[in-house]
């Protein structure tokens, strides 16, 4: 479980979120609860995920010589997760669908077009398909706030629908879980300097 002590930074992303309702009368769930309440899909990626890290670290320390043998299961494990995470994709999902927005370690962002209260908890999916990361966990909203649009003409066709930024943070989530999170940050972080990098050579061009 986090606490306020685990903060860690959040990058603009755009993934599936499922919210679903929980009340605060039901208290926090333990991490063995979170568990019993993952699909099989879900316990299954995760499991495959575990062990899959478990493996490559103890790869790593091995000579340079495994360096090929590590890129070859790297590719065969991105393998098994793609097929995964599209059999995730087909499930049934509970709860109501949102455009998320932002991702860290610590909390999620996203879109919606009614406010939520501050305080009220969710049994969240969190679904990111470009890092492959299928998560259960359970967020409490910190902060709601209507969007400003500017003047664009693309943002002036939404004037008539309010939308909504919410940020919620982890009130319960499996330490996995947040590491793939950490992970998958990092890696669409250094994604994002390398276009920035591309940009610049070309109008330097």
């Amino acid at each position: 479980m986090l606490t306020e002590s685990n903060a860690y930074f959040t990058v603009p992303h755009d993934f599936a979120v499922y919210l679903e309702n929980w009340s605060g009368s039901q208290g926090i769930p333990s991490e063995q609860d979170l568990r019993s309440m993952q699909s099989v899909g879900l316990k299954l990626l995760s499991e495959v995920k575990e062990l899959e890290a478990s493996c490559l670290l103890q790869l790593r320390s091995i000579d340079n010589d495994a360096k090929a043998v590590v890129d070859f299961l790297k590719l065969q494990s991105r393998k098994v997760d793609l097929v995964l995470h599209h059999v995730l994709e087909k499930e049934v999902q509970t709860g109501e669908k949102f455009q998320g927005s932002h991702f860290g370690g610590s909390g999620i962002s996203l879109i919606t077009p009614k406010p939520l209260t501050i305080g009220e908890y969710f049994k969240t999916s969190i679904y990111i398909s470009s890092e492959l990361v299928a998560i259960l966990c359970l967020c409490q909203v910190s902060q709601c706030k209507l969007i400003n649009f500017d003047d664009d003409a693309e943002q002036n066709n939404k004037r008539n629908q309010p939308q909504y930024a919410v940020s919620l943070d982890f009130s319960q989530i499996l330490d996995a879980d947040v590491e793939q999170l950490v992970k998958a940050s990092l890696t669409v972080q250094q994604k994002m300097l390398q276009q920035r990098k591309q940009i610049r050579q070309q109008a330097a061009k």
